[in-house]
């Protein structure tokens, strides 16, 4: 049910970013979705590629500090409100949401959100009790094999 997200520090300077991009393409690497927050001199961009683990390799022997995490897809419905279900699940299950970010792809008339938690096991529980379908890879990546 958890998926692997890669989080890459990235130097905040002109071409930095579009040489990760060009580096992935160039390996065929697809990037499923990103997300970039920043600071003032670096930044971390979490990606969901179809490979992570060579992706990682790859950002890895080109001087990039990458690491692989686990993040949850967790499927939203795409109404006022959606998301505060979500949160009321996780609220009442005393765990707390470190970042999220929003999917690129819609899960039929839904939205996909991925989040982290500070207990994942726990969250997982807590979302499918409450209801909520929680994607896996297979579900979210049907044409891949990582």
């Amino acid at each position: 049910m958890k998926l692997k997200q890669l989080s890459v520090f990235l130097e905040n300077k002109p071409g930095r970013l579009r040489e990760l991009c060009a580096l992935l393409a160039d390996n065929g690497i697809n990037m499923i979705t990103i997300s970039l927050a920043d600071t003032e001199q670096f930044g971390i961009l979490r990606l969901i590629v179809s490979d992570c683990e060579a992706a990682k390799s790859l950002l890895e022997e080109k001087g990039f500090v990458a690491k692989i995490t686990e993040v949850i897809a967790v499927e939203v419905s795409d109404e006022p409100g959606g998301l505060r279900d979500v949160l009321q699940v996780e609220e009442a299950a005393e765990i707390s949401v470190e970042y999220m970010y929003a999917f690129t792809i819609k899960s039929g008339e839904n939205a996909v959100l991925l989040f982290r938690f500070d207990d994942m096991d726990k969250a997982v529980t807590a979302l499918q009790s409450a209801g909520f379908k929680v994607l896996d890879r297979v579900a979210l990546f049907p044409n891949t094999e990582n």
